[in-house]
């Protein structure tokens, strides 16, 4: 079934970064779903129930569908649960970002996500995959740049995002990380190198095929990054 969810992850980046149709990715996860229950697979059913919670993250965020945060919090819940009955390290991690995500994003609640995050890093660092580090330095990198602004460590984890994106080389994440370094390195003074950075990120998106939505969104902090002088 390993080869199953990775299709499935497969289909669902797919969907988030470039055709925004999310039918295959969430037939295989429900498939996958089914099938764990049918046979007592705890572990297939925390990670087909994390997964379809993601699903439903990129596709409210895309949306602009705020109130599918309930089903997507629930989703993330009910995998944690089992993932923490069973011990599963990596799989914590995972369902502790989603969590993180829905507090961040959908409430800007920084005082509940953050602890969540920092949690699933301690996690990840020893027991998860390049990507689910990037993402998690993403976020927190984002924490700092909220609020009281601290610069230098946003910087210090975007940096560290950015680099994981680039040794995991798909190019489907890697612009996203390199538009947030950008970003980061124009609020801690290094102007010229964050326009540079910018730049790239969205040459690099261009170059990867994503979606109008995605390559428009990175033009849009260009150009504001261009007019602050």
């Amino acid at each position: 079934m390993g080869t199953t969810l990775q299709a499935g992850n497969e289909a669902l980046y797919e969907a988030a970064f470039r055709t925004g149709d999310y039918a295959e990715a969430e037939s295989t996860f429900q498939h996958l779903l089914d099938r764990a229950r049918e046979t007592g697979d705890r572990a297939l059913e925390a990670a087909a129930l994390d997964r379809l919670g993601m699903l439903a993250h990129f596709r409210a965020t895309e949306d602009g569908l705020p109130s599918a945060f309930s089903h997507e919090q629930h989703l993330f819940e009910q995998a944690l649960a089992i993932r923490r009955e069973l011990s599963d390290l990596a799989g914590m991690a995972e369902s502790l970002f989603g969590l993180g995500l829905i507090h961040q994003v959908f409430h800007n609640d920084w005082q509940t996500a953050m602890p969540l995050y920092r949690e699933a890093l301690d996690l990840a660092e020893q027991h998860g995959d390049l990507l689910l580090r990037s993402e998690i330095h993403r976020h927190i990198g984002f924490y700092y740049t909220a609020g009281d602004l601290q610069s230098d460590q946003a910087l210090h984890h975007f940096r560290i995002s950015h680099e994981l994106r680039t040794e995991l080389g798909d190019p489907r994440w890697i612009p996203g990380g390199t538009v947030a370094l950008g970003l980061a390195e124009i609020a801690d003074g290094l102007r010229e190198q964050g326009l540079n950075h910018i730049r790239e990120a969205l040459q690099q998106a261009k170059d990867a095929g994503l979606s109008p939505q995605r390559v428009a969104w990175i033009e849009d902090f260009l150009r504001d990054a261009e007019a602050t002088h």
